[in-house]
């Protein structure tokens, strides 16, 4: 699996959602805010129009009823307020007549026409009577509008920061229910494998992902066709090669026993060891074809002790070496694994014969078994590093004259790879200055339900 982080579908469409969400809200907010602006300059402007309008016929009133020469009068307010729009009644020539409380704060600009107009500070309304001898401006800040209308839009986006963790979650569940046969989907296939190619269950998926399930399904059905035709190869091939080639050994062994002393001894000889060499391959590519197909994993876990004891008492009987093998057992029996014995006792036969092939002559093979790994070590020379991986390949030797095929490794690593084991060889023996080992690492007990 590559280095290269990976997000979920649920997470990449939970993100997207929720931030389309915002994104829509925001555009709703500022639009929202314009109209409202718009709306909102409409109303104060009426404002102003209707104070202009209702203050000119009482100014007038008031200009009449007072002496000639009063001063400007100054119109006190009912109650300490903030007077967002004030107002001034000025004459002709533009001297001040009458004037709200905070009109003189807000430096009401005179001379101006009737109607609207727009300071860098102030919007200003303008109404005029009695042949333009009075003149009554009215003005309100524009920070007030521009606070106003701020005010309303923050009003509107500020639940967008309770919305989106509210979004997220929602939008989280919701596509955790929804994706919920899709990510059963995805655990069936990953359970899939080490041997297993029974059907996944289509039920229950959507529309989208039913043709998935179906190519799935098709897809191991002619897997599980293909491997059987290969173990069916390998089981026909074993009878046809095996049946002939020890036919012919025999013949030469008799052929041998027949013959005088000389040449033609020699050559028969040679023949019979050229069959032998044929015989030990033939089964070895057999193995390699069985470690490479299936059926390399049982019904039900079992333990695998026994099953060792019996590969080292059989290699006794054909070779008498088991003198050489020092065999070490964990007190509770070693692992108990779903690896099925055969493929067990051919992974632990190859290792061993290979220990035995390479290791240096007068040294005790060690054999550990525990109940989470197979230790198997010999000592000899040491394998260049560069060397070590390829040794896992088919017909790959290290650097011994001894006689082999060069499978026992690849068929032990091919057995691990089908199996879902590990397998590590190192050179030299780790802590130690020479040798060999190879290791195969079972998994815990408590993950064999879940394998």
């Amino acid at each position: 699996m590559s280095g290269q982080r990976r997000w979920s579908l649920s997470r990449r469409l939970g993100l997207w959602l929720a931030l389309s969400v915002a994104a829509l809200w925001l555009a709703a907010a500022t639009v929202a805010g314009l109209v409202l602006r718009h709306e909102i300059d409409e109303v104060f402007d009426s404002a102003l129009q209707e104070v202009a309008q209702r203050v000119l016929p009482l100014a007038y009133s008031e200009l009449l009823s007072r002496e000639d020469g009063a001063g400007a009068q100054h119109m006190a307010p009912v109650g300490p307020h903030r007077e967002f729009i004030t107002y001034v009644v000025r004459d002709a020539e533009g001297r001040v007549l009458l004037q709200s409380s905070d009109a003189e704060q807000m430096a009401i600009p005179a001379g101006l026409v009737p109607g609207f107009h727009t300071t860098p500070l102030l919007r200003t309304y303008t109404e005029a009577a009695v042949r333009g001898t009075v003149v009554v401006t009215t003005a309100e800040e524009l920070d007030h509008r521009a606070a106003a209308v701020w005010r309303a839009v923050m009003a509107l986006i500020w639940p967008l920061v309770a919305l989106v963790p509210i979004a997220l979650a929602g939008v989280w569940l919701t596509l955790r229910l929804t994706l919920k046969p899709v990510l059963a989907f995805r655990h069936a296939i990953a359970a899939r494998g080490r041997g297993n190619l029974t059907p996944v269950p289509e039920q229950g998926l959507p529309e989208e992902m039913a043709p998935v399930a179906g190519a799935v399904n098709a897809l191991m059905e002619r897997l599980r066709g293909a491997l059987e035709a290969e173990r069916g190869f390998a089981a026909n091939s074993a009878h046809e090669l095996r049946t002939p080639i020890a036919a012919a050994l025999a013949q030469t062994q008799r052929l041998v026993a027949e013959l005088p002393e000389g040449p033609a001894q020699e050559r028969a000889r040679t023949i019979a060891g050229a069959l032998r060499r044929l015989s030990r391959l033939s089964e070895k590519l057999l193995q390699l074809a069985k470690a490479e197909g299936a059926g390399l994993l049982a019904e039900a876990p079992a333990p695998l002790a026994p099953v060792l004891r019996h590969v080292i008492a059989d290699l006794d009987r054909q070779t008498g070496r088991a003198g050489d093998i020092d065999l070490s057992i964990a007190a509770e029996g070693g692992p108990v694994s779903d690896l099925d014995p055969d493929a067990f006792a051919v992974l632990a036969r190859n290792l061993i014969e290979n220990a035995l092939k390479h290791g240096a002559p007068d040294t005790p093979v060690q054999v550990r078994l525990t109940a989470d790994r197979l230790d198997i070590s010999n000592h000899g020379a040491v394998v260049p590093v560069e060397r070590l991986a390829q040794l896992l390949r088919p017909f790959e030797r290290g650097p011994t004259g001894a006689e082999g095929s060069g499978l026992g490794l690849a068929i032990a690593a091919a057995i691990c790879r089908g199996a879902g084991l590990a397998l590590e060889i190192a050179s030299p023996i780790p802590g130690e200055a020479e040798g060999f080992s190879a290791v195969v690492r079972f998994p815990e007990p408590a993950n064999l339900t879940g394998s």
